[in-house]
C-alpha cells in the first residue's frame, strides 16, 4: 500500500497566496505520511483574462511558485504533481501552455506534460469557453512515468472526454491516471464521477482526480469533488465542495493485478 494525498484548492489571481496554501497542505501531507501529493490543474493561477494571465506565467525554471514546490518536496521528501502556467515557445504569442509537472521527492522536475485537448464549452444559459484561445495545445500524449505509486499517465481535464488518450498510455504502460482539473460546475455536476469511473474501469488502472473548487472570480469557478478511484471502478476516497484541504488514500498495486488478471482486456485489443 502507498498512501496518497489529493489536494482540492481555489486558486485565485495571487501566485503568493497560492503557493502559501500549496505549501501548507505538503507538510500537512507529509506529517500524515503520504508518500505523493496531486495538485489541480492552473494550481499556480487562475485569473479572469488573458492579458493577466501572460503578466503571472513564468517558466519552469524562474517560476516561483514552482521553486517553492521544490523546496517542499525535497524538504518533506514528498514528490508533488501538479498543475501550472508556462509560457509558449512563440515569444509573440498571446497564449499559455497548460502543464502539469512531476516534482520528484529530491525537488526535480523529472515530467512534463501539455494539455492536448482544450476545452470547447457552449452551453445554453452557461459558461461559453474557447480554451484554445488563450492555451497552446500540446501535440501529443507523453509516456508513463515512475512514481510510488506505480507507473503513472498523466492528462489533464478536458482530455477526460477522449478515452483513446488514457489507453493509450496503458498501452504504454499506465497503471495510474493522474487528471488534474478545473472542471466546470455545470458539466461536473453530471459528467465528472461517471467519466472518470469510466476511465477507470475500461483501462483497469487507479484514478486520481484532483479538482479546483470554489469561485474564483467573476467569470470562473469549479465543481471540486476531487476524487480517488481503484481499477474496478470503486470511489475510495471523494471530497465534496470544501476549499483548501486535503483527501488521502491508499493505492494498493495488487488491486490493478487482480483487475486486469480477473477481465483480460488487453489481451484482446
Amino acid at each position: 500500500m502507498v498512501k496518497i494525498a489529493v489536494a482540492q484548492i481555489r486558486s485565485a489571481e495571487s501566485m503568493e497566496k497560492n503557493l502559501s496554501i500549496s505549501k501548507d497542505l505538503v507538510r500537512q501531507a507529509s506529517k500524515a505520511g503520504a508518500q505523493a501529493i496531486f495538485f489541480p490543474e492552473a494550481s499556480d493561477y487562475i485569473c479572469s483574462n488573458t492579458k493577466r494571465s501572460l503578466e503571472l506565467c513564468q517558466s519552469v525554471e524562474q517560476s516561483v511558485f514552482v521553486q517553492g514546490l521544490q523546496e517542499q518536496a525535497k524538504e518533506y521528501v514528498l514528490s508533488i504533481a501538479v498543475g501550472i502556467h508556462e509560457p509558449s515557445a512563440d515569444i509573440k504569442s498571446k497564449r499559455v501552455r497548460n502543464t502539469l509537472i512531476w516534482i520528484s521527492d529530491t525537488g526535480e522536475v523529472l515530467h512534463r506534460y501539455q494539455k492536448v485537448h482544450m476545452l470547447e464549452m457552449n452551453l445554453l444559459d452557461g459558461p461559453k469557453i474557447q480554451e484554445s484561445n488563450f492555451c497552446e495545445p500540446g501535440e501529443s500524449i507523453l509516456p508513463p512515468f515512475e512514481t510510488p505509486v506505480g507507473q503513472a499517465g498523466a492528462m489533464i481535464c478536458f482530455d477526460l472526454r477522449f478515452p483513446s488518450l488514457a489507453q493509450k498510455l496503458v498501452s504504454m504502460g499506465a497503471e495510474v491516471l493522474i487528471y488534474p482539473s478545473a472542471f466546470v460546475p455545470d458539466t461536473g455536476k453530471i459528467h465528472w464521477i461517471p467519466l472518470l469511473q469510466a476511465r477507470a474501469i475500461e483501462c483497469q488502472a487507479y484514478v486520481i482526480a484532483p479538482d479546483q473548487v470554489g469561485q474564483h472570480n467573476e467569470k470562473r469557478s469549479s465543481y471540486g469533488h476531487s476524487v480517488v478511484i481503484d481499477p474496478w471502478g470503486r470511489i475510495i476516497a471523494q471530497l465534496g465542495s470544501e476549499e483548501n484541504v486535503l483527501l488521502y488514500a491508499d493505492i494498493d498495486p495488487e488491486q490493478i493485478r487482480l483487475a486486469r488478471q480477473s477481465l483480460r482486456l488487453r489481451k484482446r485489443e
